[in-house]
């Protein structure tokens, strides 16, 4: 029996900014870097179909969304999406993402300053518009500040094999 193994290294990075226009500048007041994350039992299935070719749903520009939500339920690998009741949101990609380099696939997605006006205490990638029958690759629980109104965000998770 021949076995391969792959590391899995996650890094989310939540940028905040003060409002649209230092978002365009690039000048953010806050940058928070939070490490690991669980791999979910659908997302690793889904990863498995994709790289056999036995079907799936690829985590593309036009599919992927990065999610975010308040609940501060434990992840379990058998979770299917965000585990909050109405505070949550999926965002698309930013153009190009996500991107492949040296072994890492990074998604990007920024959130205006009206979106996700709420405690950011899980994260996860998903593969769909809808979380039926969307898959999520991931979940992460990590108590981040509540965000005020006019604050952009921009997040990003990286994964390095």
């Amino acid at each position: 029996v021949i076995q391969d193994r792959i590391g899995w290294k996650p890094v989310w990075v939540v940028t905040k900014f003060a409002d649209d226009a230092a978002f365009e500048r690039g000048e953010h007041f806050e940058k928070n870097t939070i490490e690991g994350n669980l791999l979910l039992n659908e997302g690793i299935t889904e990863f498995l179909a994709l790289l056999a070719g036995t079907g799936g749903t690829a985590f593309s520009n036009a599919n992927a969304r990065l999610g975010v939500g308040d609940s501060t339920t434990a992840a379990g690998a058998t979770q299917t999406a965000l585990q909050a009741a109405t505070n949550k949101l999926y965002k698309t990609m930013e153009t190009s993402f996500p991107s492949v380099s040296n072994q890492t696939i990074t998604f990007r997605a920024v959130f205006g300053s009206a979106e996700g006006n709420f405690a950011w205490e899980e994260f996860s990638v998903m593969n769909g518009s809808d979380e039926t029958p969307a898959k999520n690759l991931n979940r992460k629980v990590s108590a981040q500040v509540a965000f005020g109104h006019n604050v952009r965000k921009s997040a990003r998770n990286s994964h390095a094999m």
